[in-house]
């Protein structure tokens, strides 16, 4: 029998990050501090009606381009050398994996970001995604940045996880994406999602997820700004933002994986019987 599939879902920045990820290297090259950065990003969207994900993929061509600053593809992906994780990001995957392998379940993971995919990919832990949706430059001729080729702002995240629900994950795909297919032949239904992001930008795959049935979770720093996700109802649990075994968001996950099993054999029972009297049904006419 096929192992049941369930689909561990992050944001990157300030969940498995300590901050934004352009805040390690690419900021402080310019000569400038992060709050004047992120200040003249948000000047730009306001002043040229930008959305706010493409003004700051925008400022930093921009930017670096007047410094003289090189921004070919592995010119970030190096950057992604400097990010700090936060403490047990490195050993999460495998534990959670080893743990999916004993309750009989398929663990896969994703990224849903509107940071760089280029910096991910430069970061330890790049090999343990099975897909990094995240926001992505076009290249010219030269090998320079001179495009956005794919933004991920905070409302259009959700469509990722319709990607990852039917199992259609190449951008490329649209039609199969929008075809009708019944709940019980999707790939990973959402009771077998997890979301794992840091605020009020993942509200909308928070809350997606919550109410199809999987299980939305904020990490913090400080617990004061995601307390109100937590009583308003937007996620499941809250937790700080330490993956290292016996931490808080170890032993929720653990008891999610434990429950996502026990119901996946429900479901499977359900199905089973159902056919079967269909099957016993039909055979009477």
């Amino acid at each position: 029998m096929t192992k049941p599939i369930v689909a561990f879902m992050y944001d990157f920045d300030r969940t498995l990050c300590t901050k934004d990820m352009q805040e390690y290297s690419f900021i402080p090259e310019l000569g400038v501090d992060a709050a004047s950065f992120w200040q003249e990003v948000a000047n730009l969207a306001e002043t040229e009606n930008m959305e706010r994900i493409i003004s700051y993929m925008y400022y930093m061509i921009k930017s670096a381009t007047a410094q003289g600053l090189p921004i070919r593809r592995q010119d970030f992906v190096e950057m992604g050398r400097d990010v700090e994780l936060f403490p047990g990001v490195e050993s999460w995957f495998s534990r959670m994996n080893a743990l999916g392998e004993r309750l009989g379940l398929q663990i896969e993971h994703y990224i849903i970001s509107s940071g760089l995919t280029e910096i991910i990919e430069g970061t330890p832990i790049h090999g343990e995604f099975k897909k990094i949706y995240a926001c992505e430059f076009h290249y010219d001729q030269n090998g320079a940045a001179d495009w956005p080729a794919l933004t991920v702002n905070y409302t259009n995240k959700t469509q990722f996880l319709f990607r990852i629900n039917k199992g259609v994950l190449p951008m490329t795909e649209d039609e199969p994406l929008n075809e009708f297919v019944e709940d019980r032949n999707r790939r990973i239904p959402f009771r077998n999602m997890i979301y794992i992001g840091d605020g009020m930008t993942d509200v909308p795959c928070m809350k997606l997820v919550k109410i199809n049935g999987g299980q939305s979770i904020a990490v913090y720093t400080e617990r004061q700004r995601v307390s109100s996700l937590l009583t308003n109802r937007r996620v499941d649990f809250i937790a700080p933002a330490d993956y290292r075994p016996g931490s808080r968001i170890d032993e929720i996950c653990t008891t999610i994986l434990e429950k996502m099993a026990l119901v996946n054999k429900l479901v499977d029972l359900n199905h089973q019987q159902r056919d079967s009297e269909s099957v016993q049904a039909d055979s009477l006419y």
